[in-house]
């Protein structure tokens, strides 16, 4: 069965469906079955070892890869942000927001809607900077305004905060969680740090050899910090299933 995306229609309670979800390369098994809901504003990160089916999971769900059996019914497209910013260097950083429109209509309304978002990621003065003269951090805050400028009901992080100091990263979960409450969208994060899994999800999955092995619910209230001893119980266990720790 090929993969079907679709708009959920009925006044969904998930943003995303996914059943069965099988994807392989040549001989090797990348995902194995993968059955998941993503509840409407629920974050949910993934861990798992390296080849796991993170990445692949969230290509799948985005559309830059086809599955080899298995559904996705999504909300709306999701959009996407990974490590790398990807920002188009020959235009300024508004253009770059505004590219993310899916039915872009006038360039000045486009850009004044990517204005609006740059304010929103604490950007608006950058607005006609060019992309190679900003921070990482600062990339990386483009690089979310121009997902969250289609209104998604999902978006897909592919560890973007992999390459940021530790100061920024805590910077950015700040701004992620803070988007995420004022604009309702679902979340799929793809992660190798645990604490960054636990600061910032409902649940966090663990993939291995292509199938959800574990499931953990973090039952915090946010604001999060993982040093609290409550906190430190989650990445423990975490560790544990990863085969990680004492």
């Amino acid at each position: 069965m090929t993969i079907i995306e679709k708009t959920i229609t009925d006044e969904p309670t998930e943003t995303a469906r996914i059943a069965g979800l099988g994807k392989s390369f040549g001989d090797h098994v990348v995902l194995d079955g993968i059955d998941l809901d993503i509840a409407a504003g629920e974050i949910v990160a993934l861990v798992g070892r390296s080849g796991s089916g993170k990445s692949t999971l969230l290509r799948v769900i985005g559309g830059l890869e086809t599955a080899d059996r298995g559904a996705v019914a999504v909300d709306t497209q999701p959009t996407f942000v990974f490590q790398e910013a990807r920002l188009i260097p020959w235009l300024p950083v508004v253009r770059n927001v505004a590219l993310g429109r899916p039915r872009p209509r006038s360039r000045r309304r486009d850009e004044e809607i990517a204005r609006t978002l740059l304010d929103q990621v604490g950007l608006r003065e950058r607005a006609d900077a060019w992309p190679l003269t900003l921070s990482g951090g600062e990339a990386q805050r483009v690089a979310l305004a121009r997902a969250l400028v289609a209104h998604p009901s999902l978006l897909l992080l592919d560890e973007p905060f992999g390459a940021l100091d530790a100061l920024t990263r805590l910077s950015m979960h700040e701004l992620l969680l803070g988007l995420h409450a004022e604009h309702g969208f679902g979340v799929l994060l793809v992660t190798h740090d645990v604490t960054e899994a636990v600061t910032l999800a409902d649940r966090v999955l663990v993939l291995d050899a292509g199938r959800i092995a574990d499931e953990v619910r973090v039952e915090l209230p946010r604001p999060r910090s993982h040093s609290a001893p409550e906190a430190a119980g989650y990445i423990t266990r975490l560790l544990a299933l990863l085969g990680v720790g004492a």
